[in-house]
């Protein structure tokens, strides 16, 4: 079954109440939190404050997005914030081996770990390294703003890693981030992912016939 994870980053926050009933009211099962800190990528977006009143507004899975330099410092005050699934970059790690630690750590904290990579990264920097993560984040667009076009480059990625996973016989989710609506989403379930992020898609149309659009 795919999950659908509606990123809040396209949310209208005067509509706040109105549209988080009908996230609610829909079939989506996670609700994405894109955390940016202005240097990782070029653009800020919400704290951890922001993140605990969404707890109180669904139960949704929270479906943290850490786009930032430094995860290892800020992880922690976002699982106390209430994620449980929690995503860092690839890129703004050291090297795969501090990726394995910080994913060893948040499973010591009690979230599910996960790892992403920017559309220009290859997915083989991932071949020895997925395994140490419950689910891998491909990004299907330049992460930093909504509403950008879907990369197809994606496609290739999201089958590489069912590959090596179907491979193990492991279960790993796969979610894609960007550009992601009816069409594009088709195409990302049948590479291979189970996890659909979208924003303006949702959020700019009715929500609950667009996460119905999506399963």
């Amino acid at each position: 079954m795919t999950i659908i994870s509606p990123s809040i980053l396209s949310l209208d926050f005067t509509q706040l109440n109105t549209q988080m009933e009908a996230v609610n009211a829909s079939q989506a099962q996670w609700l994405h939190y894109d955390v940016m800190d202005g240097h990782f990528v070029p653009n800020l977006t919400f704290g951890p404050d922001i993140l605990k009143a969404f707890r109180k507004l669904t139960d949704c899975e929270l479906d943290v997005h850490l786009m930032i330099t430094d995860p290892e410092t800020y992880a922690p005050v976002f699982i106390e914030a209430g994620a449980q699934w929690l995503t860092f970059h690839y890129e703004a790690m050291e090297n795969a081996e501090a990726c394995r630690k910080l994913a060893k750590q948040l499973r010591l904290w009690g979230v599910k770990p996960g790892i992403s990579i920017k559309p220009k990264t290859p997915v083989e920097v991932l071949k020895d390294l997925w395994q140490d993560f419950d689910l891998v984040l491909v990004m299907s667009v330049e992460p930093g703003f909504g509403g950008q076009q879907f990369d197809p480059s994606a496609l290739e990625k999201i089958a590489q890693l069912r590959a090596w996973a179907q491979a193990e016989n492991a279960d790993l989710r796969i979610e894609v981030d960007g550009g992601i609506n009816a069409e594009t989403g088709k195409l990302c379930k049948q590479a291979g992912a189970d996890v659909l992020v979208a924003g303006s898609y949702i959020f700019k149309n009715n929500i609950v016939d667009a996460v119905d659009s999506l399963c």
